[in-house]
Parts: C-alpha cells; structure tokens; sequence
C-alpha cells in the first residue's frame, strides 16, 4: 500500500537496521542486510565497500529499496531511492573518510581510536551510498 513520504521516513528514522534491495546486472534483486542513519533532510546513508556485489549494482543502476520491519514483523516500510555514491576513500583524511566518521558517529557514537578507524576505512576500500526516497509503500497498522 502506498503511503506518504514522510510517514514511511518517520518509521524508518525510528530504525537502524534493514533490507537494501539492489539491481543485478541480469535484473534480479539482490539484497543485503544494513545499518543506517537518516540525516536531517531524509537521506540514508549507509557504509559499503568498494569490491561488495550492492556497490557494483548502484553503480551501474543507482536506484535502491531499503525494507525495514518492526520488531514483531507485522510492520514494515519499503523506501523506493536515487543512490548517489561518494568517492572510495584512499586517504585517512579525505572527505570519504570524513562523512564515513561522521556515519559512524551517527549510527555507534564514538570509537576508541579514529587514526585506525580510518586506516582500517581506507584499507577496506569503503565509501557511503547516499539514498534519497522518492516513493514509500508498505504497511502500518493503526496509522
């Protein structure tokens, strides 16, 4: 069921963890479970590396769903996106690795030694896929 945009960001926000639906190169879904965070303005960001299947997929299709149910599994919102991707960060002090602290903050809060967090980002090749909604469907007893 369709529902407005603002009422299936509002079920997500309240969320951390879901089901990123990407395009494979023959057309079928793949899917991954994810942690997120939503920004201020209703985009998602969520951390990936380079060499994983979803991250090749949003470059050749930069489209996205995200699926995040409720605990007892009888709630669920799907986010419809456009996916920017950032750069792949290759310097501790790039700007990849600075949204990627900025993510991680977001999500966990403070790390016990951020020079080897990231390192550890730059040798896992990780950047941020940014997804923003453009269509919510799903279904929310009682709203």
């Amino acid at each position: 069921m369709s529902m407005d945009l603002a009422t299936g960001l509002e079920f997500v926000r309240a969320h951390r963890q879901g089901v990123l639906v990407t395009q494979k190169r023959d057309g079928r879904p793949q899917l991954s479970n994810i942690m997120y965070v939503v920004d201020d303005w209703g985009v998602i960001r969520i951390s990936v590396t380079a060499d994983r299947a979803k991250t090749k997929n949003l470059e050749r299709t930069p489209l996205a769903s995200l699926h995040v149910s409720r605990d007892d599994f009888y709630a669920y919102v799907v986010l419809d996106a456009d996916v920017e991707l950032s750069a792949v960060t290759t310097s501790p002090d790039d700007a990849a690795a600075d949204e990627l602290v900025a993510l991680y903050r977001a999500m966990v809060g403070e790390h016990d030694d951020w020079d080897d967090y990231r390192q550890a980002m730059v040798r896992d090749r990780r950047l941020v896929a940014r997804l923003t909604p453009t269509h919510a469907y799903g279904m929310l007893p009682g709203a």
